[in-house]
């Protein structure tokens, strides 16, 4: 469907990437990954049309409809969420005016046998056939569904757009680009902006989605639930794999390893002919085999491999002193920003060496409670910090205070005290800024690396509670890996506010869910939470599902039945509730045997690359998935006969 080939992209004298080729087929998941700089999001501007080739060639239908989800764009402020996403059906939206304006013109009318009428209703018929056939008449429930699954509440959608914040303007124009329905889907890191719900949503529509799904992003739940295609920009070339993120870190773990095998055999037989020519080059005897030498070496094609090394990125907060058992105790806490009620009157109890989470909807409260916590936000209620709590915090926009004057080095050096003044280098290469990285002014850094300085700057206080809102956000995959584990190591208390749910995966143990200005405690870690609300979730939509599809006259015929056909009806509802009895077992020993093989890989490294051991993880996770299906089923038809049982 769309082909690239031998794509070349160059800035000034610099290469960002060569020979580039690939095809996007009609339906392909595809994940577009490399490191940082690699030119993954100007790829997709290239597919999009936002940018040109220095070299090489674009190819795609003439009538292909791309939707281009960029990392920055450019937004509208002038009307309302629904008005601003229903502008993506402006041609529909002509139609129905034009069709509104002929049918007040023929009610005005009383020449029914002039031409002129008869034109009128000509055009009439064919705009009521092209608004029926375009789904005019479900527009509306379109914007709707759409804006609900992103997060929105009804309630926002005549609010202007101009009073959201910018990572909720991002979502309105993934609605509209959503909307469109396009052949090809674009998307550079489509999660920054969502929680954790609306990221499963997401999900399900990618997954079904009937064109083609290119997307970047350092979500590696997200990708693996996707894409089941791997393109990875490494060293200024492309290679492709047809398997989903995690299978290709294994594939790519091996090229890999094949890649530098192959790098110092070259380099070896480099050396040896320039040895050889250098010994030789004034020999007359030799003069042929040095030409000979000369000539293969300049023909060679030199193999380059991608230098990224994350080896020595590995470090550990600073060991926290020892606080008391109760570190945090909420009683009837409210927050208010002017008349806009966020948490009313909530409890919460933390206790030494908890690691938790704080989930749910943006703009429930996670960032305003702990703001609260920390002190930078007035409240009622009573909040206690116990005996000998020293607080981190990691802000959301942490990486954004940061002075952009300062260089890196002054940055940490402005922080650091004591012994660690004489470490400031270890401990700026360990957050990967070597030599002449340590000398960059602020400024010109990158999304990722600030986050990684600003997290480096919390590393050089012992804190003993840690407050992290969003720690994740641009960083890539690998450098959340190694936080993770140094949060794993951390024996202080953490709480996290994440839509990361790889990241949150086996580091928290329990999970607070902001909803309705309320905080509702979960035991166990994310993936049963999820679990949990997706079941509800689906629980609720069947009863309402049962409760339309309810009909008076199916009622009353039930209620008439003979004793016989009674008899027959009470045995399928028994039925039924045997079957989600016997379902829910099944999901239960699922669920044991995933989060069983989930603390082998976590504490094994060698389990984690077995390929049988994966395959089963795999298959579990297939099996759960059709299990809950079959429970919802069951229950879908449990709730239709529940009225007339």
């Amino acid at each position: 469907m769309i082909s690239v080939n031998r794509a070349l992209v160059q800035f000034g004298g610099f290469t960002l990437f060569k020979d580039v080729s690939f095809v996007i087929n009609r339906r392909d998941k595809i994940g577009l990954v490399g490191k940082n700089g690699a030119g993954k999001s100007t790829l997709l501007k290239i597919i999009a049309q936002k940018q040109s080739l220095s070299a090489g060639q674009l190819s795609l239908p003439k009538e292909i409809i791309i939707g281009y989800l960029p990392q920055q764009m450019k937004l509208h402020d002038n009307t309302s969420v629904f008005k601003e996403t229903l502008s993506v059906f402006a041609e529909i939206l002509e139609i129905e005016k034009r069709i509104e304006k002929i049918n007040v013109q023929l009610a005005e009318r009383t020449d029914y046998e002039s031409n002129a009428y008869n034109s009128l209703i000509h055009e009439l018929t064919e705009l009521n056939e092209k608004f029926h056939i375009s789904g005019g008449n479900n527009i509306n429930e379109e914007v709707e569904k759409i804006l609900l699954g992103l997060g929105f509440l009804p309630s926002d959608f005549e609010r202007q757009t101009n009073e959201f914040s910018g990572g909720w303007r991002m979502r309105i124009e993934l609605a509209k680009i959503l909307l469109k329905k396009p052949d090809v889907l674009l998307l550079d890191e489509p999660t920054n902006h969502l929680d954790i719900m609306s990221i499963e949503w997401l999900e399900e529509l990618l997954k079904d989605y009937k064109g083609a799904v290119m997307l970047v992003s350092h979500d590696r739940r997200f990708l693996d639930n996707v894409t089941q295609r791997t393109i990875e920009i490494s060293a200024g070339k492309a290679y492709d794999y047809k398997v989903s993120y995690s299978k290709f870190i294994q594939l790519r773990k091996e090229r890999r390893e094949q890649q530098v095998a192959a790098f110092k055999n070259q380099q070896k037989m480099i050396q040896d002919a320039e040895k050889f020519i250098e010994r030789f080059r004034y020999k007359a005897t030799k003069a042929v085999q040095v030409q000979s030498r000369i000539k293969q070496l300049e023909k060679i094609e030199r193999i380059e491999i991608d230098e990224e090394d994350y080896s020595n990125l590995h470090f550990k907060f600073t060991a926290p002193p020892r606080s008391g058992n109760l570190v945090l105790e909420i009683k009837q806490l409210s927050k208010s920003y002017d008349d806009l009620l966020v948490l009313d009157k909530v409890d919460l109890i933390i206790e030494r060496g908890e690691k938790i989470s704080f989930v749910g909807r943006n703009g429930e409260g996670k960032t305003t409670l702990s703001k609260v916590i920390v002190g930078q936000l007035p409240y009622t209620g009573n909040l206690k910090v116990g005996h000998n709590v020293k607080i981190g915090y990691y802000a959301q926009n942490q990486a954004e205070l940061l002075n952009e004057s300062k260089t890196v080095f002054e940055t940490i050096d402005h922080i650091a005290v004591g012994e660690v003044r004489t470490k400031i280098r270890n401990i700026l290469g360990t957050f990967l800024f070597k030599g002449e990285d340590a000398e960059k002014k602020v400024e010109v850094l990158s999304g990722g690396e600030r986050a990684r300085l600003a997290l480096a700057c919390l590393l050089l206080e012992p804190y003993n509670l840690l407050i992290l809102d969003e720690p994740t956000n641009h960083l890539d995959i690998r450098s959340k890996d190694v936080l993770k584990q140094a949060l794993l190591d951390y024996t202080g208390t953490i709480i996290i506010v994440s839509h990361d749910r790889d990241f949150l995966d086996g580091l928290t143990d329990k999970v607070f869910e902001f909803k309705n200005k309320k905080l509702r405690e979960h035991l166990g870690g994310i993936n049963n939470f999820l679990r949990k609300n997706k079941l509800e979730n689906l629980n609720e939509l069947n009863r309402k599902k049962s409760l339309r599809s309810q009909s008076k006259q199916s009622s009353n015929k039930l209620k008439n039945e003979s004793y016989e056909e009674r008899k027959k009806f009470e045995k399928k509802i028994r039925k039924l509730k045997k079957s989600i009895s016997n379902s829910e077992s099944k999901i239960n020993e699922l669920e044991k045997k995933l989060e069983s093989l989930n603390n082998l890989f976590n504490n094994s490294f060698e389990e984690l690359n077995d390929e049988k051991k994966y395959e089963e993880y795999q298959q579990i996770q297939e099996d759960l998935e059709k299990e809950m299906e079959n429970w919802s089923n069951f229950q879908e038809e449990l709730e239709k006969l529940k009225p007339f049982i």
